[in-house]
């Protein structure tokens, strides 16, 4: 391949990754504003004065409250322990993190033909040995039989976002539709022979498949964001 085709998907791949959808969520509980006040004021919160009669009631309650703790020790151990068996369970499934191009494969589906349009999946399988999930977009770059680059235009069909889990060796899908007659000025439709393809969110690889296909309106894909099953 020439060199000045490289340096044009190089481009051509960058302006697409800054048109990808990037969805990032970082939830945590909220903080006390006194609990952080003292905590970064650099001062110990005063202490309560201790009177002598105060002392004593707490040396004759000091033993009450030990033996009631040993009571309650023994169901409160069992109560945690069930509970480290759920939080375990939660904790798996919020251990998987975000599909990363190095763990997909792709593929395009069958075809669908139809009055002049055509509709194919854009399926990508987790190939890791590790539960990840997709959620929004992909981006998408066509390129012809010689290798330049052709004019895509990805367009989102505006389907709401959903978080799909892939356990290894599952995939998920992107419709895609396009059509095959010429609009406005088009005499023709240049024909692709390969399609790149960027992940959600990824930035830093993509993957790149045999993609025979002619669509017409200036090269304009229509797709849908990335949704359970491997077909339409």
């Amino acid at each position: 391949m020439k060199p000045s085709n490289d340096a044009r998907r190089l481009a051509l791949v960058s302006a697409v990754v800054a048109g990808v959808v990037t969805v990032s969520a970082a939830c945590g509980p909220a903080s006390s504003v006194s609990s952080a006040t003292s905590a970064t004021s650099g001062q110990e919160p005063a202490a309560p004065a201790r009177t002598a009669a105060s002392v004593t009631g707490a040396a004759t309650t000091g033993s009450a409250v030990a033996s009631r703790g040993v009571r309650a020790a023994g169901s409160s151990a069992e109560s945690a322990g069930s509970s480290v068996g759920s939080a375990g369970s939660a904790a798996g499934s919020a251990a998987a993190r975000r599909c990363h191009t190095g763990s997909l494969a792709a593929r395009v589906g069958a075809v669908g033909p139809g009055a002049g349009q055509r509709y194919a999946p854009l399926v990508l399988t987790n190939t890791s040995a590790k539960t990840c999930w997709v959620y929004g977009y992909v981006g998408l770059i066509m390129i012809d039989g010689r290798g330049d680059v052709l004019r895509t235009r990805t367009r989102r069909d505006g389907t709401p976002l959903r978080r799909i889990t892939l356990r290894p060796g599952a995939g998920a899908y992107a419709k895609m539709h396009w059509t095959v007659v010429p609009t406005g000025r088009e005499t023709r439709c240049p024909e692709s022979a390969r399609l790149i393809i960027l992940p959600p969110d990824e930035v830093d690889a993509h993957l790149e498949i045999p993609f025979n296909a002619a669509p017409c309106d200036d090269g304009r894909i229509d797709v849908s964001p990335m949704a359970a099953g491997t077909h339409l």
